[in-house]
């Protein structure tokens, strides 16, 4: 076992290439179309996320509280994220019919909501961000939060969960 500090450790031969290899590795196991659409979500979020912060500012500078301004600009903007994504990023990969699909977008939605207001309560009252900038840690959190349960749950490229959904549904008695 050597002693010696990291940085005046030799590097093991073939390391780089190493590394690489499980880069590459990483990249072939990923789901298909899992880039693009992450970059897709990725731009279609950034304009989403455009206009919930610039309404929350506005909101805030108006006199309205924080969190009830985050709840009203967050949703905009979920609504908005909603129609880019079916329009932009998920094309044809449909699993349910649309009300399920836009219901399953929303409740998901709703759970980053109470991610976003949680996380501005933390950064503003804990640590004593203001409310713009406390925004940009919990965009990046909410953003991928969202993205990989939607992704997953609704826009997975197949309908692995299409079987599951009509069995519930066909258990529900309707009223």
């Amino acid at each position: 076992m050597t002693l010696l500090p990291i940085e005046q450790r030799p590097a093991a031969p073939g390391a780089l290439q190493s590394a690489l290899g499980r880069l590459v590795r990483l990249g072939a196991e990923l789901p298909p179309n899992f880039l693009s659409d992450l970059w897709r979500y990725g731009l279609c979020s950034l304009l989403a996320l455009g206009l919930d912060w610039g309404l929350l500012v506005a909101l805030v500078h108006a006199g309205m509280n924080y969190l009830i301004a985050a709840t009203i600009s967050f949703s905009i903007g979920m609504v908005f994220a909603y129609f880019g994504s079916i329009a932009f990023v998920y094309r044809g990969r449909r699993a349910y019919k649309v009300p399920a699909e836009a219901i399953g977008f929303f409740l998901i939605g709703f759970a980053g909501l109470l991610v976003n207001v949680f996380l501005l309560f933390a950064f503003v009252k804990l640590c004593g961000l203001s409310v713009g900038f406390a925004k940009m840690p919990t965009a990046l959190a909410v953003f991928l939060f969202n993205f990989l349960v939607r992704r997953t749950l609704l826009f997975a490229g197949t309908p692995i969960a299409a079987g599951v959904a009509e069995e519930m549904s066909s258990t529900i008695a309707p009223y």
